[in-house]
């Protein structure tokens, strides 16, 4: 039987005090850098207390976050340029899915840029409201309900 070639890259959860610099230089490069999001709207409290995951090659260079709220909200979903396309955001969102599910949400929210939505969409989540503007770029609601948790 062939032997598969080891993953291209590997999601997992992380704790924020422990990989907070991996965690920031991804965010850093696609919000701030590339999106020029000013860095005051990217930093914020709800850091030190949400679940993250961290996306990172065999040779562990970070290359992807995403973040859950205690309040079953996804942000900051982020992977790096030469890295988009490859299934580095889907394993993200797939693993933070299941720890909004692990943790009892029986719904989950997140703002969608518009050019993201059909990612987002094949994850079942749809639109609420409005479109709006978020640091400067145009955003869509979206809401998930998940099965509730078995007794």
């Amino acid at each position: 039987m062939p032997r598969m070639p080891p993953p291209a890259f590997t999601v997992r959860p992380v704790n924020w005090q422990a990989s907070r610099e991996a965690l920031r230089s991804v965010r850093r490069s696609v919000f701030i850098k590339e999106q020029k999001v000013p860095a005051a709207l990217e930093w914020d409290d709800a850091d030190e207390n949400a679940y993250h995951v961290l996306a990172a090659t065999r040779d562990g260079r970070p290359i992807g976050t995403g973040r859950l709220r205690l309040d079953c909200y996804i942000g900051r979903m982020a992977v790096v340029k030469q890295w988009r396309g490859r299934g580095v955001g889907s394993a993200i969102l797939a693993l933070l899915i299941d720890l909004a599910e692990t943790e009892g949400c029986t719904e989950l929210r997140l703002h969608s840029q518009t050019h993201a939505l059909e990612f987002y969409s094949r994850f079942g989540f749809g639109p609420v409201g409005e479109r709006f503007e978020e640091a400067g770029m145009p955003h869509q609601a979206m809401l998930l309900r998940l099965p509730p948790a078995p007794r």
